[in-house]
């Protein structure tokens, strides 16, 4: 079992940055990758940024060169570094742990980003 908290997220302005955090806690070493993913109201669920256990990333490509995933293994976190956000950045982001060797998805309970004037 792995736990995942999100924390970080706000209100900002366009152009503005957002630090997330993803602290996650329980059968870590057993994760193959950590992904971002946000709901917009009326939305679908999408994927923001993936980062693989050999740090290999993945960016969606509304946010290429604004986003950045990263992790701190002695911390047990996962951050998503947010620059120049726009409106339409406006979400509830999500972190995610993925298991591939039995198939199991963690979720964490979200926090929510909003990009207004």
């Amino acid at each position: 079992q792995v736990h995942l908290v999100e924390s970080g997220g706000g209100l900002v302005q366009p152009g503005g940055s957002l630090r997330l955090s993803c602290a996650a806690s329980g059968a870590i070493s057993s994760i193959h990758a950590w992904g971002w993913y946000r709901q917009a109201p009326g939305k679908q669920r999408e994927s923001v940024a993936i980062i693989d256990r050999n740090g290999y990333t993945v960016y969606t490509n509304p946010v290429k060169g604004r986003f950045t995933i990263s992790r701190d293994n002695a911390k047990n976190t996962v951050y998503l570094q947010m620059n120049s956000l726009k409106p339409e950045d406006t979400a509830v982001y999500y972190c995610r742990a993925d298991r591939y060797d039995l198939g199991y998805t963690y979720w964490g309970l979200g926090t929510q980003v909003t990009v207004s004037s």
